[in-house]
């Protein structure tokens, strides 16, 4: 049975510390594969600025390149409507069968499951990896527990990268002109050629 990883997000952009969760977890848990896989239009950020999904997209694929374990999916962009993750990964099991699924998540969005559309039904499709991240409180999976009963027995725990990478402080470099450490090459010059971010308020 083949283990696969989900990594979700607005990815904008994705940066090294996205790719160092992803790779931690898939060692960790002995994965086959992670999928990245980039919101269309993330319904916890509405009323945000978030860059178009196709360029999200493209820095994805140029991030992955060169990781025979990671892909990139357009998934959740070609969907029309809001991005609901209980809704990829009903798509993923029509998809995919039997496999094992593992949707990989930061600390950080551990703690806002509560928020997120139908979270029972994301412990009945999937194994939920929260990976530690510096700086965010940990939660434990009996703090998960306790919120939401249908996720005994499918939570674990990975130890993340201490590194604590962010896509604001990216784009506000890419917005002075500034340095952009903690991406890619081929993301950084993604970014460059095509001035993303520079005209962010």
């Amino acid at each position: 049975m083949a283990r696969i990883g989900i990594l979700g997000g607005t990815f904008d952009p994705i940066h090294e510390g996205h790719l160092m969760i992803a790779e931690s977890a898939r060692v960790c848990l002995r994965l086959d594969k992670v999928i990245f896989m980039p919101a269309g239009r993330p319904w916890l950020k509405s009323g945000q600025s978030v860059t178009d999904p196709a360029h999200r997209l493209a820095m994805v694929e140029l991030a992955v390149e060169g990781n025979p374990h990671f892909e990139a999916s357009a998934i959740e962009i070609e969907r029309p409507g809001p991005t609901y993750t209980v809704d990829t990964l009903a798509e993923l099991r029509r998809r995919l069968g039997d496999a094992d699924l593992y949707l990989v998540m930061g600390m950080d969005s551990a703690r806002e499951l509560v928020r997120w559309h139908r979270p029972e039904r994301i412990f009945e499709l999937c194994t939920v990896a929260v990976v530690s991240r510096p700086g965010v409180a940990d939660v434990s999976a009996g703090d998960l527990e306790r919120a939401f009963p249908s996720s005994a027995g499918r939570v674990r725990m990975v130890s993340g990268p201490m590194v604590d990478a962010s896509a604001t402080e990216i784009r506000l470099h890419a917005e002075e002109d500034a340095p952009l450490y903690g991406v890619p090459d081929s993301v950084r010059d993604y970014i460059r050629a095509r001035a993303l971010y520079t005209e962010r308020a």
